[in-house]
């Protein structure tokens, strides 16, 4: 009996993508037990101050590798988009899970259907500046939270945008207003993929 211990986020999303590749490693080798370490990062903890903020990425990962390092855990599993450029020390990117949708979307309004001045939710500079680029007519709030708490802030005729993907891992898709074309909103490096 082998027993691997996989390090995740707490979150719905995170979990599930966990418990996925759990599933991959026990279906693919007999004896093979999975444990879960959940860990709150400090983007969890935080979920008030905008992230560019907070230093961007790696506020989701870095207590997670942790758990790695420390010998809490014998693996990690991040959302690929979480993961700074650079590997920490002592750590690589073992697999890469097969790549969900990229996209980001709309949930609540299509760009279309935005009247002038409308509201969008996000609490990505990078999904900012490219909408404002097509709409600069658009006003912009700060966005945090699981899936759940977004989706229950979507502005009075207004919109979120979300990873389209993260959707997908939690079987939510019927949220999703409008699947933004990749020349109207280029998604981060590595959106819709798992590392492990």
């Amino acid at each position: 009996m082998t027993t691997i211990r996989i390090a995740t986020r707490s979150s719905l999303q995170a979990r599930t993508q966990a418990e996925a590749v759990g599933a991959l490693l026990t279906s693919a080798r007999a004896g093979v037990v999975v444990e879960y370490v959940f860990v709150d990062t400090q983007g969890d903890i935080n979920a008030t101050t905008p992230l560019h903020l907070m230093g961007g990425q790696g506020v989701f990962v870095k207590e997670v590798q942790r758990a790695v390092l420390e010998n809490r855990a014998d693996v990690a599993v991040h959302s690929a988009k979480d993961l700074p450029s650079q590997d920490a020390d002592g750590l690589f990117i073992g697999a890469i899970g097969e790549r969900r949708t990229a996209n980001d979307a709309l949930v609540g309004k299509r760009l279309a259907e935005l009247a002038v001045g409308a509201t969008i939710a996000t609490g990505s500079v990078r999904r900012r500046a490219q909408l404002m680029r097509i709409r600069p007519d658009l006003q912009f709030i700060d966005l945090r939270g699981n899936i759940q708490t977004r989706l229950s802030k979507i502005p009075d005729g207004g919109a979120i945008v979300m990873a389209v993907a993260a959707l997908e891992i939690l079987g939510m898709t019927s949220h999703v207003a409008e699947v933004l074309d990749l020349d109207v909103a280029v998604p981060m490096v590595g959106q819709g993929s798992v590392s492990v």
